[in-house]
């Protein structure tokens, strides 16, 4: 791909971010400002200086220049337009995480704004900036990456456009996946573009999800701030999707291209009326039960099975949503984390391509995964989310929230018996939501409780409150600090 290291000496990284106070702005940026290094990719002339802004303001000054900004008249839409590319641009999308987080919780932290009383509304937005910032400073000390210019020679036609796409990943080969993906955001329906994406987002199981997640969350933010903004953004996905060790894997046997290959045979083996079958209890404790215990190879047959014997794609779903929980409650980390953020990935995915092939791949793909997550995690026996009991009474959020601190098991017990009185999840959700940007400071804090709060709704009603009590082992507890930024944002935008 044409993407190459490229060194920015006028970025000024400055102090660590959640520094109390404020300090003087930086003038207003002049025509000299905005001259764009002909050699790395430029974006829209209306947002070019805002993304140049982000770059180049240091991270304990960009709150404030930021505030400044929004109280001129700039909108929410161009600050999280200008985030995403601002990070695009500058930050290396390989491997697929770390620091690229930074992009990955775009629209995660776009999730949390909308959930968010108006009151506190750019608190996540503010939080993902300064997310950038720190980002920034590291992609810079690894090499400084930086996208450049595609070359515009090699960008094909739109009737070649999709098959050299095609050709370039499933050879491996970055410089046509490069030119053909300039190709389709040029040229080709953004429908179109998302079902190719999605499909390729989900055939490896590298970089434990990363790269489905950033197939539905780029696309996802995309959808907010505009197509127009989308060759750079698939660029980087393109080249993120190609993230390989070793080998050329076209001309290997890697592990995590082995579900992928099976599952490609698979879904031609699949009824062509699989999405009507009916709502079945037991179809989703069938699928639990070899998700806990199974190969990955068993877990996609018995989706081939439990469709071909008329169970919905809920069924599974609602097993595959459930299984993600219980191993983050079996053994709270970045590996089952990372099950309930690619499932939502991969159920986004599900719900939104119109290629009915691609939907039963991934579900497939889905399945499959779940057990690789478990056996990397080493997640073993333990508390089952179909079973354990909730607390006794009706326990308050209050008390809830505070459990989260110090005993995450009991807490899971007093949400449960909440949900369950409640009635009403809102409440809950409410305050799980605040207490991730007063007191969360990491991108899977905005990653898992968006995903969470989302998917609450995409499984079956039997079996919400299991799922959401579960979350708490994530979650933030009241018990814990709030973070500086908190305060330096609210002190910039007041």
């Amino acid at each position: 791909m044409n993407l190459h290291p490229s060194r920015r000496d006028i970025i000024q990284t400055g102090a660590a971010a959640g520094a109390l106070g404020f300090l003087s702005r930086i003038p207003l940026l002049g025509k000299e400002d905005v001259q764009v290094d002909p050699s790395q990719v430029q974006f829209r002339p209306e947002i070019e200086p805002l993304v140049r802004l982000l770059e180049e303001t240091p991270r304990e000054r960009l709150l404030e220049e930021v505030a400044s900004r929004i109280k001129k008249g700039t909108t929410y839409r161009e600050i999280l337009s200008s985030l995403l590319l601002a990070g695009v641009r500058n930050i290396q999308p390989r491997p697929v995480g770390f620091k690229f987080h930074a992009v990955l919780v775009v629209n995660s932290a776009h999730l949390a704004s909308l959930r968010s009383p108006d009151s506190d509304r750019w608190l996540p937005i503010f939080w993902a900036l300064d997310y950038f910032k720190s980002s920034q400073a590291r992609d810079i000390k690894e090499g400084d990456w930086t996208m450049t210019a595609v070359r515009e020679r090699e960008v094909p036609s739109a009737s070649k456009a999709r098959d050299l796409f095609r050709e370039g990943l499933n050879q491996w080969d970055e410089e046509k996946v490069d030119a053909a993906t300039a190709g389709l955001a040029r040229t080709v329906g953004a429908q179109e573009t998302f079902d190719l994406f999605a499909r390729f987002g989900a055939r490896d199981f590298r970089d434990i999800g990363h790269k489905a997640i950033y197939v539905a969350n780029s696309w996802r933010t995309l959808q907010t701030v505009g197509w127009r903004h989308s060759e750079p953004v698939l660029r980087s996905l393109g080249y993120a999707l190609l993230q390989h060790h070793g080998s050329n894997p076209a001309q290997s046997d890697h592990e995590a291209d082995r579900p992928g290959r099976l599952n490609e045979k698979l879904i031609h083996e699949i009824r062509e009326d699989w999405q009507r079958g009916e709502l079945k209890k037991e179809a989703t404790s069938q699928m639990l039960d070899v998700l806990r215990s199974g190969t990955w190879e068993a877990a996609s047959h018995k989706v081939v099975e439990l469709l071909n014997k008329g169970s919905s794609p809920q069924s599974i779903w609602d097993g595959l949503f459930q299984h993600a929980s219980e191993m983050l409650m079996r053994l709270p980390g970045i590996i089952s984390l990372h099950a309930s953020t690619t499932t939502n990935a991969l159920h986004y995915a599900h719900q939104h391509t119109s290629n009915d092939e691609t939907r039963r791949f991934l579900l497939l793909q889905n399945a499959a995964f779940l057990t690789m997550f478990r056996e990397r995690g080493g997640i073993k026996d333990g508390i089952k989310v179909d079973q354990f009991e909730r607390a006794d009474g009706t326990p308050s959020i209050d008390e809830i929230f505070a459990d989260i601190t110090n005993n995450k098991e009991k807490a899971a017990r007093k949400a449960l018996a909440y949900l369950k009185s409640a009635k009403d999840p809102k409440h809950f959700m409410r305050e799980a939501q605040r207490l991730i940007y007063l007191k969360g400071n990491g991108s899977h804090d905005y990653k898992f409780s968006s995903a969470i709060l989302e998917d609450y709704h995409h499984i079956s009603p039997k079996m919400r409150d299991r799922f959401l009590a579960a979350s708490v082992f994530w979650l933030q507890g009241s018990g814990k600090k709030d973070t500086d930024l908190v305060a330096r944002t609210r002190a910039a935008i007041s």
